[in-house]
């Protein structure tokens, strides 16, 4: 038999044989839990940085790939990649580097289809605006229109209303499109009369144009003589008695057109050194884009635009760039990426120009990245690289009349649809 102090001996043996033990197994867990997540980081790295885990001809490979981002508006519609049903909006696929065919579909709506051309550890974003089949189709004025003027920043709409059966109607209206009150019915009370024709100058035969801050409007009334009258008015209000400012129209016109050439040297100043000097001598700009990202503008020469920003944005697809100009041809220059795209042949092969009804047929869509094409009597939109052309409207309207709702959700059109015995109204095409 062991003696007392053996017993203690032995057993104060075995604890720190236990304790031991217990060290190593906690050392033991926290290296494998060190190494796990060591693994789980460079493995979200490489993941991130576009390389996975595939089994190509039986064996596996780690591979690089790329990225590509689909976004679409409405989401849940269908990915298909050259032609193979992949994966479903928002969402990201991974694929090794090579051009691809996109096409983006949902019931109710055109398909979306679109070239990439997809680079290792980088990401293409594909972002989608699906536009319905059917759209729906809504009047938002209740009498006949002369005619329509949007305000410089596309928020408001100006027109005349004449109706033999609404005389005390008559005059000029303003609509604020941003205004949450909608149907806006033009002559009711979510309009606002800013001239009427019981004040004296016949107002409903009025040519009407903006002021450069859509603050004022200058309705000129025609004369029976060589002489017209002019009245500026405040296009927030019914104007009880409008200011005549026929003897100072000259220092009014002096005036806008001073603001006018103001805001576009803002604007130009928003272009770095290079691309201001670049444009000013290749560029007719034609349009700034909504949230003044991008120009609309037509070649004043042909010629080789260079590249501007060295090195090029990762994730750019290049495959609709064009930097060759051809003299009257359109184009989109994206200012931020210095990526140029043509949208149109030039003026003169869309139309005659010798026509007075040949006029720039292209209007900056809310969302910057697209355009309202009005031609050949219908309304076409289009991405500003000229892809995905999209027919919204071919029935009856008013040419040149055709106004996007701020939001992007409709667009306005002056139409009497088809029926000669009654004068055009306003209706919305709706977009969503």
């Amino acid at each position: 038999m062991q003696s007392e102090p053996e017993q203690q001996h032995n057993t104060e043996h075995v604890e720190e044989a236990h304790t031991r033990s217990n060290i190593k197994k906690q050392l033991l867990v926290t290296g494998l839990i060190g190494l796990f997540l060591l693994i789980g980081t460079v493995g979200v790295i490489m993941y991130a940085k576009g390389y996975r885990f595939l089994v190509q001809k039986g064996e596996p490979q780690v591979t690089k790939t790329g990225i590509l981002n689909v976004s679409s508006d409405p989401t849940g519609a269908q990915i298909y990649i050259d032609g193979h049903l992949t994966a479903v909006s928002n969402n990201s696929v991974s694929l090794t580097p090579g051009k691809y065919n996109v096409k983006v579909t949902k019931d109710g709506y055109t398909d979306w289809q679109k070239d990439f051309e997809i680079k290792k550890e980088e990401v293409a974003e594909a972002d989608v605006r699906l536009f319905p089949k059917a759209p729906t189709l809504q009047s938002i004025s209740t009498l006949g229109i002369e005619s329509v003027v949007v305000d410089p920043s596309g928020t408001k709409l100006a027109f005349n209303i004449s109706s033999q059966s609404a005389t005390a109607k008559n005059g000029i209206y303003v609509v604020d499109m941003t205004s949450r009150s909608f149907p806006v019915l033009a002559g009711q009370s979510s309009s606002t009369q800013i001239a009427a024709d019981s004040s004296g100058p016949l107002f409903s035969q009025a040519q009407i144009s903006w002021s450069p801050d859509g603050k004022q409007i200058l309705a000129k009334i025609p004369a029976n003589g060589d002489v017209a009258s002019y009245y500026l008015l405040q296009s927030d209000r019914l104007n009880d008695s409008p200011q005549d400012v026929t003897p100072t129209l000259q220092v009014l016109q002096d005036d806008w057109t001073q603001q006018r050439k103001e805001k576009d040297l803002a604007l130009q100043k928003i272009l770095k050194p290079k691309v201001r000097a670049f444009a000013a001598k290749n560029f007719t700009i034609l349009g700034w884009a909504p949230d003044e990202s991008r120009i609309l503008y037509q070649a004043s020469s042909s010629g080789q635009m260079p590249v501007f920003l060295a090195p090029r944005r990762i994730g750019n697809n290049g495959l609709y760039e064009r930097r060759d100009l051809e003299e009257n041809a359109i184009y989109s220059y994206n200012i931020q990426e210095d990526i140029n795209t043509r949208v149109a042949e030039p003026m003169d092969k869309l139309c005659d120009p010798a026509l007075p009804d040949c006029k720039l047929p292209f209007t900056w869509f809310p969302d910057s990245g697209h355009l309202v094409e009005v031609h050949d009597k219908k309304i076409d939109i289009i991405e500003d690289d000229g892809a995905n052309i999209t027919t919204l409207y071919a029935g009856p309207f008013v040419d040149h009349y055709v106004f996007p709702w701020p939001d992007g959700s409709k667009i306005v059109i002056l139409t009497n649809l088809g029926n000669t015995a009654v004068p055009p109204t306003l209706y919305t095409i709706g977009l969503k």
